[in-house]
């Protein structure tokens, strides 16, 4: 080929532009822009109720199962639900076929559960709608404690002190601060049911 015909007449020539590839690699590196999760187009929204004060089993009973449901017969291009019921929180992944508007089916999940929540929980607030993507999935949990702090104390100092000097970090993106106990998650027991035998203990 002409190219090794050349590098082999004039060999110095090729020789420095090796050398200024070389030196010309951590310039370069440098500068080039990196993304490690980019954007992906991956049609799932989710969801996520609280309710402070309901069980986990309250919770996949009267918020879940109910959203669900609904959910299957008001939005279009469902491909399937995956949901999650802990204490006081439920959360719920759309899941849509590939061809699916996403912008619509995010409409179409918004207006129905601001209809939805008359049938929830007195007091329950309207839900976050999430478009879920790489670029949305949590990198770091945080949680904070102190053998000395009140709980209100340190939630007031995670929301006044942590986050605000947190947020200014270039690409940083942050749910809001949940303070919570260790929660538990539904599981839905298989109890044989027995006939009482003696007294009631009251």
């Amino acid at each position: 080929m002409w190219i090794v015909e050349v590098a082999l007449r004039r060999p110095y020539t090729f020789l420095v532009m090796a050398l200024l590839i070389l030196l010309a690699t951590p310039l370069a590196l440098l500068k080039m822009s990196t993304d490690i999760f980019p954007e992906i187009n991956i049609p799932v929204i989710s969801i996520v109720w609280t309710y402070t004060g309901l069980s986990a089993q309250e919770v996949g009973n009267r918020i879940t199962a109910v959203n669900e449901r609904s959910l299957t017969t008001t939005v279009n291009d469902i491909e399937h639900i995956e949901s999650e019921s802990l204490s006081g929180f439920s959360i719920i992944k759309i899941f849509f076929q590939p061809n699916a508007n996403i912008p619509t089916a995010i409409a179409q999940v918004v207006a129905i559960e601001q209809a939805q929540l008359r049938q929830l929980p007195p007091g329950i607030l309207p839900p976050l709608v999430i478009k879920y993507s790489a670029s949305s999935i949590p990198i770091i949990q945080l949680g904070l404690s102190s053998p000395t702090m009140t709980e209100q104390a340190v939630f007031d100092a995670a929301v006044n002190f942590l986050r605000p000097r947190l947020v200014t970090i270039p690409g940083v993106a942050g749910t809001v601060a949940l303070r919570r106990k260790t929660a538990r998650h539904f599981r839905r027991p298989r109890h044989q049911c027995t006939p009482r035998q003696g007294p009631d203990p009251e």
